[in-house]
């Protein structure tokens, strides 16, 4: 069984972007030459700030519904959060 994450990444635009993989570095690597997401293609490079497990891949969408439903200002306190530790 695969390990699920839901990530976020900031845009060269400085927007973010929600998503969930299974392998978080080829993920992130899709995105940045193109193939990732319609929205990061455009908005490249991207960086991943925010990375969360899930017990699975149902969690993981859940997950990523709730932080796509937050105003910016939240999912950006979400992500200073994390940096911090």
């Amino acid at each position: 069984m695969s390990e699920w994450f839901v990530y976020m990444l900031r845009c060269a635009d400085d927007s973010l972007y929600t998503g969930v993989a299974t392998d978080l570095a080829a993920r992130v690597a899709k995105h940045n030459d193109g193939t990732g997401a319609k929205y990061t293609r455009g908005r490249r490079p991207v960086v991943l700030v925010y990375q969360e497990t899930a017990a699975d891949r149902a969690a993981a969408q859940r997950r990523e519904s709730e932080i796509k439903q937050l105003r910016v200002e939240l999912k950006r306190l979400l992500v200073r959060r994390v940096s911090r530790r």
